[in-house]
């Protein structure tokens, strides 16, 4: 899920000294216990509004790097996790890009979460040749401009979106629907595909509005909403202003079902929304993992190692970095077994085929879109997270 996540889509140049959480560039290529240091990073939100499902997608790699740790040192390699806080800021996921890429032992990435910060920090990974795996970012722009580096293991909006629409009009029944989008890359452009569909299927759309990221008071939309009298509220964004918009609006009497999307796939949801998230929907690029023995002993291993409940793309962190790491794996292998490039890495990272992860299973099609990615619908039927998965969607 994947921002446009959190901030307004544009393209950012700025060169700048990020903040690295936990890791360090200034060790030699050959310094832990006389074995040669790979590097995979993860760029996602540690601090900040998105911070809970920034660390989950952090907390999903490092598991699997331990996972492979021995695999690595078995090739004379020492395999490390580099994590960096991007705080969902196009600024300094661009400035943590130029880290990264002036860091010879890192050579890939897991991440991002936000769409609006993956897209300008790839063209960074582009032009240092570091594979980047997405475990959450949907925006259409993200593989849509050919970038070789650039791959993601969820679906995109352009499915999400229209998936949202077909449950809404045809499992709801909604025929007057208000829209609400969060004017990111992520929120508006999953309104608009979501918009397009539940119009070509005859439902009429009786509001269209954006809000401002960061903003509290909603009551302003939420009365034109009221006035309208829809049967069903969609809302395009994350959860820190949904969780707001869904409380706000059974305060105003507004006790339809409402529909949002896996930017509202937190524990968070319910910390905000409260009694409030009961009947509410999401769609989602990530799946209930419990549901196969599989997930269930990848939950309770990070259980174990993190004392938390998974969130909903927990998995997705592992499954991104997993395939990152068969990556750099076979790139070892097709080297002679000797450290290979990032420009070898990117190769066999795209040609992943049939990779079967703890969430799902990956092919790359030629834009770096995972052909077997699946949408999901998911309700909060009590106060309670996770909610109760619903409905399952294929392309």
């Amino acid at each position: 899920m994947k921002m446009g996540r959190l901030v307004p889509l544009f393209f950012v140049a700025v060169l700048g000294v990020g903040m690295i959480t936990g890791c360090s560039s200034t060790t030699s290529a050959a310094d832990s216990a006389g074995k040669t240091v790979i590097k995979i990073a993860s760029q996602t939100p540690l601090s900040g509004s998105s911070a809970t499902a920034g660390e989950a997608i952090k907390n999903g790699a490092q598991l699997a790097v331990n996972d492979y740790k021995k695999k690595f040192a078995a090739k004379g390699f020492d395999l490390q996790l580099a994590p960096y806080d991007d705080q969902a800021d196009p600024k300094k996921g661009v400035a943590n890009a130029q880290l990264m890429a002036a860091d010879p032992q890192v050579l890939g990435v897991v991440g991002h979460y936000n769409s609006g910060v993956a897209i300008p920090s790839s063209e960074i990974y582009e032009k240092n040749n570091l594979a980047m795996v997405s475990p959450a970012a949907t925006a259409t722009a993200v593989t849509d401009r050919g970038l070789k580096t650039v791959n993601r293991v969820v679906a995109r909006d352009d499915f999400q979106g229209p998936a949202g629409a077909d449950f809404a009009v045809r499992t709801l029944k909604a025929k007057k629907i208000f829209v609400i989008q969060d004017k990111t890359a992520y929120g508006s452009g999953l309104a608009e595909q979501f918009r397009k569909r539940a119009q070509e299927l005859g439902a009429e759309i009786v509001g269209y509005e954006g809000i401002t990221v960061g903003e509290k008071d909603f009551s302003g939309v939420i009365s034109q909403a009221v006035s309208k009298k829809p049967d069903l509220l969609y809302f395009g964004g994350l959860y820190t202003e949904g969780g707001q918009i869904i409380m706000q609006a059974r305060t105003q009497g507004l006790n339809m079902p409402i529909l949002s999307d896996d930017g509202l796939a937190s524990s968070e949801t319910v910390q905000i929304a409260g009694n409030a998230v009961k009947n509410v929907y999401i769609t989602s690029t990530a799946s209930d993992v419990t549901k196969t023995a599989k997930g269930k002993n990848f939950a309770q291993r990070y259980k174990n190692e993190f004392q938390k409940t998974i969130e909903s793309f927990s998995a997705y962190g592992y499954d991104s970095a997993a395939v990152l790491l068969e990556g750099i794996l076979n790139a070892i292998d097709k080297n002679g077994g000797k450290l290979p490039t990032r420009p070898q890495v990117v190769q066999t990272v795209r040609s992943t085929k049939n990779f079967n992860g703890v969430a799902s299973k990956v092919k790359f099609d030629n834009k770096g879109d995972n052909i077997f990615a699946k949408v999901y619908i998911f309700n909060f039927d009590k106060v309670s997270y996770p909610p109760v998965q619903v409905a399952e969607m294929s392309h």
